[in-house]
């Protein structure tokens, strides 16, 4: 982070930081309880063994359990996340496994090195006026052919909303809900081709539907 650096994303930053220990208590692995979103998962890593050996990067990483199962499932993998204590205490879990401090709207990776990208509910901190530049990345790191797979808060019309507490701590979040149809105009426009999309209803505490768009770089 330095002086130029939007502040949306010091914000997003040191609010992770601060719900880094209680969110990872509480919500170890996510998916653990969504066999859909799992099959989604799989669905994704199956399309992306056509892409190997290029490695594929979890955006938005933080416990590390989503780079895990990709690891399980035969990739190669490594996780990205803003927070520093997000990344440590992926590490510490999964010490097998890499994980480093980024930003997914200027992702520190050469031109073509990716055969696929997941990013699930790290978009949703992302502002509208920033989505070009971050899908622009996207299809700047991705080989011809690679694929993303998002996940995403949705509903009837785009919003969202701003916290100011979690887990007991302070913050100063965020958060956008978008219609599968504005991201996936948003991925058109930075060339990559919409190839599915999945919307399933509100899970258990969940408040809003979930959005799932697989997005291909043409090859």
């Amino acid at each position: 982070m330095n002086p130029e650096t939007p502040a949306f994303l010091h914000a997003t930053r040191t609010s992770y930081d601060a719900i880094a220990g209680p969110y990872s208590d509480r919500l170890p692995d996510h998916l653990a309880d969504l066999p859909l979103d799992r099959a989604l998962l799989t669905g994704f890593a199956e399309l992306v063994k056509g892409a190997a050996p290029h490695p594929v990067a979890d955006i938005g990483s933080g416990p590390g359990a989503v780079t895990a199962r990709l690891n399980d499932l035969g990739l190669p993998v490594f996780g990205i996340d803003l927070s520093p204590r997000m990344v440590a205490l992926a590490t510490r879990t999964y010490p097998e496994l890499r994980f480093h401090v980024g930003s997914m709207t200027s992702l520190d990776l050469p031109d073509e090195t990716l055969g696929g990208i997941v990013a699930l509910y790290s978009l949703i901190h992302i502002p509208d006026d920033h989505l070009p530049t971050t899908f622009a990345e996207f299809h700047r790191v991705l080989v011809p052919g690679g694929h993303v797979l998002l996940a995403f808060q949705t509903g009837d019309h785009d919003g969202s909303e701003h916290l100011t507490e979690r887990f007991g701590q302070q913050i100063a979040l965020d958060c956008y809900w978008r219609a599968p149809e504005t991201v996936a105009d948003h991925l058109t426009k930075a060339g990559l081709d919409a190839r599915a999309r999945v919307v399933r209803e509100p899970h258990e505490d969940e408040s809003r539907p979930r959005a799932f768009l697989l997005a291909r770089k043409p090859a």
